[in-house]
């Protein structure tokens, strides 16, 4: 049966009743493929919201190499991810902790908040019989922000021009619109996911997300503030940087 409109820029699936057939359906981490340069994969254990232990100072290497959340982290901007009035996502997410998005195709995805772009896939090069991982989220954006958090978005249908790894942005600035590339299953919606940045080697199994998002974006959503750098911090602290998926399927 399909979900689909006719209008191929309107892929969404109806509220409320079809998030949770979307996130089981049309998630993105149930059909795992290929590895290589780009993205999506399972991370490992989600953290709550707690401070982190105060192991060493504030601003201190982590075991990344990315300064640790500084006292005025709390203190940056953050907008909620996609730029538009109708919009739905759901607390949970297939397999690993991230949040799904929908929002028509075309909406506008924008930066959460002042950072440094990391990493962008332009080219989709999903294919559902290739191994397992790393191209699952297709045209993808990461942005490290100035707080210590990676900021992940994917299923993008454009990557907006002048968007490069090192290039800095603003809370709110504009990087690409809402698609449906990678593993979307033809439904618009954007890829959310919280991690830290981790260096040395291809993550896309940390990259997707090792946070629950769902209470930031409930925040961001109603023009509040919350910052999940304390805890993706303490997630760090506890795991480090895994430089393989748990399991050999890449399922998390």
């Amino acid at each position: 049966m399909s979900l689909l409109r006719p209008d191929p820029r309107r892929t969404r699936p109806a509220y409320p009743v079809l998030l949770l057939v979307a996130a089981v359906l049309a998630g993105c981490g149930t059909d795992e493929p290929v590895a290589g340069p780009v993205w999506d994969g399972p991370s490992t254990v989600a953290t709550g919201d707690q401070p982190a232990t105060p192991t060493a100072p504030a601003g201190a290497p982590t075991p990344s190499g990315t300064p640790s959340a500084t006292p005025d982290a709390a203190a940056l901007r953050r907008v909620f991810p996609v730029r538009a009035d109708n919009v739905a996502y759901h607390p949970t997410h297939s397999g690993y902790p991230g949040t799904d998005i929908f929002a028509d195709c075309g909406e506008p995805v924008v930066a959460v908040t002042d950072g440094t772009v990391l990493e962008v896939s332009r080219v989709d090069r999903f294919r559902r019989n290739g191994p397992l991982g790393p191209y699952n989220g297709g045209l993808s954006v990461s942005l490290l922000g100035d707080d210590g958090v990676r900021y992940y978005g994917s299923h993008l249908s454009v990557v907006d021009p002048g968007i490069e790894a090192g290039v800095r942005v603003r809370s709110g600035q504009r990087l690409g619109e809402v698609g449906r590339t990678g593993n979307a299953n033809n439904v618009c919606h954007l890829h959310f996911g919280l991690s830290p940045r981790c260096t040395g080697h291809d993550d896309w199994w940390i990259r997707r997300g090792v946070v629950w998002p769902a209470k930031y974006l409930d925040s961001w959503r109603g023009k509040g503030n919350r910052s999940p750098a304390a805890a993706v911090t303490a997630w760090e602290r506890e795991h480090g940087c895994p430089r393989a998926p748990r399991g050999s399927s890449g399922a998390g």
